[in-house]
């Protein structure tokens, strides 16, 4: 009888921790931040990475319709991936591409643009990670679109991929 009892706990536990698990393995464990569109630019000042000088936002943000800020590092394989999507990017004069090297170190982030070719107009340095927080950004890479009233219009979350480059070609129209 005592036999009994216990099996029958142990069954109805392994059913409870299979059922828990089965939950589990449905619901996302992805934090996704809610994002609202046509956000304001954060201002900030930042060292550029070539000039080895600092830089306003407003010094950066002027002089186009359109911007796409991309957030990368030299160390993310992702931002690798999408480095053909954002070197097509750069062959439109319309949009100014400006790259936010994030917790990177500077020379390797350097040999990276060398390597791969640098579609940035401006490549600023995000030693700390702040400044890619004021964007919203909560991961790399994220790419925003800017449009001339200094206004987030769009927020591409992950590497570029062919269709968000359609997308993006569309809004910068």
């Amino acid at each position: 009888m005592k036999n009994k009892i216990l099996l029958t706990v142990l069954i109805i536990f392994l059913i409870f921790c299979f059922v828990i698990f089965l939950k589990s393995l449905n619901t996302s464990s992805i934090y996704v931040p809610a994002k609202s569109e046509k956000r304001e630019l954060p201002e900030f000042i930042a060292k550029e990475l070539f000039l080895n000088k600092e830089i306003n936002s407003n010094e950066i943000f002027k002089d186009s319709d359109f911007y796409i800020l991309n957030i990368w590092a030299s160390w993310c394989a992702p931002c690798r991936e999408e480095h053909p999507q954002l070197m097509e990017l750069s062959s439109n004069s319309s949009v100014k591409i400006i790259g936010l090297n994030y917790k990177d170190n500077p020379k390797k982030a350097k040999k990276f643009l060398k390597e791969l070719g640098n579609p940035f107009s401006t490549t600023i340095i995000d030693k700390t990670g702040i400044i890619a927080i004021e964007f919203g950004g909560y991961g790399i890479p994220e790419t925003f679109i800017i449009n001339k009233n200094k206004k987030i219009i769009k927020t591409f979350i992950g590497n570029l991929t062919e269709d968000a480059l359609k997308e993006i070609n569309s809004i910068i129209k």
